[in-house]
């Protein structure tokens, strides 16, 4: 059974397509197309031809090449910076609690897995973070909602932020690849942009 036809949970998948010839009629700027799908319950698609469903979903949106280019960009420093305020409050921690040789060593060990895990945890921002996020996500919102002139600039993040929910971003902004996202919080947000 192929992935792309089972989705065990709720699930947004990313593919972009770059034109060579085909363009949007009113074109003015490199463009390229990004392809959605979503689903909002456990989907299994056993045979194609006779697949319906009320929780499948699916679009394309024509985004500016450079605006996704400096998004993707924004967002890489915005991983920088949320993955240096995660060491030093690790720093901090550590340096309260001393570990033993023992439990030292356990944290060296390498499960290997197909994917390497990003950490989940929440990250506590700084104010000057916070601000950088704020702006990222308001530009996120103002590519991919449906009505752009109605996009206002966000004044609270509308997730929990973590390194995985960045990366994850950083992830669907990369033309060159696609992306699959099931984190709760970002998942409920993007879909909510695509209505």
């Amino acid at each position: 059974e192929s992935r792309a036809a089972n989705a065990s949970n709720k699930e947004i998948n990313i593919q972009w397509y770059i034109p060579s010839l085909a363009k949007p009629s009113n074109y003015t700027e490199t463009k390229v197309l990004l392809l959605y799908a979503y689903n909002t319950k456990p989907v299994k698609v056993s045979n194609i031809k006779i697949f319906s469903s009320m929780s499948v979903f699916s679009g394309h949106l024509w985004i500016p090449l450079a605006r996704i280019m400096s998004l993707r960009e924004k967002l890489s420093n915005l991983k920088q910076q949320a993955e240096m305020l995660m060491q030093s409050s690790k720093s901090l921690s550590s340096a309260s609690e001393p570990t033993s040789f023992l439990e030292q060593s356990e944290t060296l060990k390498i499960i290997p897995s197909k994917k390497p895990q990003m950490n989940v945890a929440k990250v506590h921002l700084d104010e000057k973070t916070e601000e950088m996020a704020k702006r990222c996500l308001s530009e996120v919102k103002a590519l991919l909602s449906v009505v752009p002139a109605l996009s206002l600039p966000l004044t609270e993040i509308p997730f929990d932020v973590t390194l995985q929910s960045i990366a994850s971003l950083e992830d669907m902004f990369d033309p060159a690849n696609g992306c699959i996202i099931t984190e709760e919080s970002l998942f409920n947000w993007i879909i909510s942009l695509f209505h």
